[in-house]
């Protein structure tokens, strides 16, 4: 009996469920068509006809991690500096899911700077991400919650901030707890907040002052 369109989209629900487990397992360095087989209880053979080789198999689990990234709860607030600190909390290993899923992203910085079509991809990955946090920044700015400026460049100094908190956090876990890492992200906002603007314009607006005191 033939297989239906419908078996097929199943089967490749498994096999990238299975990509995913030995991920969260073993990181990108543990992935290979043999440990996604094992888990999948198959053999090497089935999985070429979806990943011909092992660049494929890595492209399409960069495209999952994105993908179940995406996917995930966040924060919400309403607007302003809160929009700013929630978009960046969602980013800090913070919770147990928070970890599994940063340990994952970190593990697959080596796979993606050994290619150059996959090091492309990641830049644009974080690209986007910052696009995001700049109209954040931005209208943090036009509330008067951050100094004036390049949202852009305010963007990328907080995306890089969280990020080497990530790391640190990831690897010394216990001069890191998650607690510690709030502290620290709410240090840098509030000196962020308070910094002279980069243009040389007037700082944000201190609600107990008028622009005349």
């Amino acid at each position: 009996m033939p297989r239906t369109k419908g078996d097929h989209e199943a089967r490749r629900r498994d096999v990238s469920e299975a990509v995913w487990r030995v991920l969260a397992a073993r990181g990108f360095g543990g992935l290979s068509l043999r440990a996604v087989a094992a888990e999948l209880d198959a053999t090497t053979g089935l999985l070429t006809h979806y990943f011909p080789t092992k660049r494929d198999l890595v492209t399409h689990a960069l495209d999952l991690l994105e993908e179940r990234t995406a996917a995930r709860p966040r924060r919400t607030a309403a607007e302003g500096l809160a929009a700013v600190r929630a978009a960046l909390l969602d980013i800090l290993p913070i919770t147990d899911a928070a970890v599994d899923g940063n340990r994952v992203w970190v593990s697959s910085w080596d796979a993606a700077l050994a290619d150059p079509q996959l090091s492309g991809d990641h830049a644009r990955r974080y690209g986007r991400s910052r696009e995001r946090l700049s109209a954040l920044v931005a209208t943090a700015q036009r509330l008067g919650e951050l100094p004036a400026g390049d949202p852009a460049r305010l963007a990328a100094g907080a995306q890089s901030f969280v990020l080497g908190l990530v790391v640190q956090a990831l690897f010394d876990p216990r001069a890191f707890p998650p607690e510690h890492q709030v502290e620290l992200l709410d240090d840098y906002l509030a000196a962020l907040a308070c910094a002279p603007p980069a243009d040389g314009g007037p700082g944000p607006t201190d609600p107990g002052r008028t622009p005349a005191s």
